[in-house]
């Protein structure tokens, strides 16, 4: 019996035929089935030994398909079958690699279709956090070569939140916290809980159920997701990737609360900002509404600077413009009047009057009409003689045709 172990519970030995003087197993007529023997081992054992840690190395792992796994602990000179079960394995990030020292609390079992014993495991450990560690870096890995770890994915948290959504435990202290550093810095902000657990077997699948309802709403300006401290296992649904990646999809930005400061899990490094804790993931979600005064009000000043310089600007434009515009409007007229001076004085030149002023006269009629004939007018007809300065009211005393033509050079001898 197993030191310190209770005393086996009693062991029911299976009916036989009933053969007289023969107790079971000692004649062939009396003789135990080969399922009676192996029920009977296994009985005997359960009985015998309690549940114990125990150390050894790792060798020909498996994972069956419906999630169990099966492995052997080796020593330096003997090996243990053991078994996980599926409903024990999620408490262990990864599965131990090949060779890996580890110590497992279980209990040793019969496998009754072989007569085989094993030792059932309810907890496997690696010395030091190796497979804590092993399950982070394989994760981050993972994440990091789909660029969800990028530093240029992550967007900036808004100036001005009017409602922020946190996902956590109803019942756990991080909400209080966030609640309570919110309310001071900012009464007006809206807070809104998504429940969510924290912690457990559901805890991944319930927070990424929380993230579903958060984009399916689409209120929200801001989120907070995480939980206040515990132990690595109990923070370790904030690894779960499939929780990473969902928090990758968000439609708005997402702070990252888990654990305190020392504390740093996969949706830390997804997240679009880390907070060390939920209070200063609420501190670096609500600005102090004073300082967003002081804020808007620089900004106003700003902008009623700038709004200023650009009037000035336009103005000076404008200015210029018109400047541009009256020395061209001058030189244009400058020019028109220098072309109406030229056509003036061409006009002068063949205008009647400059002729006139030669010495030349212009003869017309009663009625007006040109005399540039001696044929046009008669003895005794009232003409009127035009000249410079004036005209001349006559009578015509005699017509007399003229004795010379016209000379080759365009000189005449006519007269009146």
């Amino acid at each position: 019996m197993f030191p310190g172990a209770p005393a086996p519970a009693p062991v029911a030995v299976p009916r036989r035929r009933a053969v007289a003087s023969s107790a079971p197993g000692e004649s062939p007529e009396a003789a135990f089935s080969v399922d009676d023997l192996a029920q009977l081992i296994r009985t005997m054992v359960q009985g015998s030994f309690p549940a114990m840690w125990v150390a050894g190395e790792v060798t020909q792992f498996t994972r069956h398909r419906n999630g169990h796994w099966y492995f052997t602990l080796k020593g330096e000179q003997s090996s243990l079958r053991c078994v996980m079960w599926q409903s024990a394995t999620w408490r262990v990030p990864t599965a131990p690699d090949e060779g890996m020292k580890v110590v497992v609390l279980g209990a040793l079992d019969v496998f009754t279709g072989r007569t085989e014993l094993q030792f059932s495991v309810r907890a496997l450990q690696a010395h030091g956090d190796g497979l804590w560690r092993k399950a982070f870096e394989e994760t981050r890995a993972r994440l990091e070569r789909d660029g969800l770890l990028d530093e240029a994915r992550k967007r900036p948290l808004p100036f001005f939140p009017r409602r922020l959504a946190v996902i956590t435990s109803a019942d756990g202290a991080a909400f209080h916290d966030i609640v309570s550093v919110a309310r001071q810095r900012n009464p007006l902000v809206e807070i809104v809980l998504i429940p969510a657990l924290v912690q457990g077997e559901e805890a991944a699948k319930s927070l990424r159920t929380a993230l579903d309802r958060l984009y399916r709403w689409e209120g929200a300006d801001v989120a907070i997701i995480g939980r206040g401290g515990g132990s690595r296992e109990d923070l370790w649904c904030f690894n779960d990737e499939r929780l990473a990646r969902k928090l990758s999809e968000s439609p708005l930005p997402i702070i990252s609360a888990v654990g305190h400061e020392v504390d740093v899990s996969i949706c830390d490094l997804v997240a679009d900002f880390r907070a060390p804790t939920p209070s200063a993931a609420a501190e670096r979600a609500v600005p102090i509404l004073d300082d967003l005064a002081r804020v808007v009000r620089r900004l106003g000043r700003r902008l009623g600077e700038a709004s200023q310089a650009r009037v000035r600007d336009k103005r000076r434009g404008l200015e210029q413009a018109s400047r541009r515009a009256t020395l061209a409007a001058g030189s244009l007229v400058e020019r028109r009047r220098l072309q109406l001076n030229a056509i003036a004085g061409k006009l002068h030149v063949l205008s009647p009057l400059a002729t006139l002023g030669r010495g030349y006269a212009m003869v017309t009629d009663r009625e007006g009409h040109v005399v540039s004939s001696i044929r046009q007018a008669t003895a005794g007809a009232a003409i009127t003689v035009r000249l410079p300065d004036g005209r001349l009211e006559a009578d015509v005393r005699a017509v007399h045709e003229a004795q010379e033509r016209t000379t080759s050079d365009g000189g005449s001898d006519g007269g009146i």
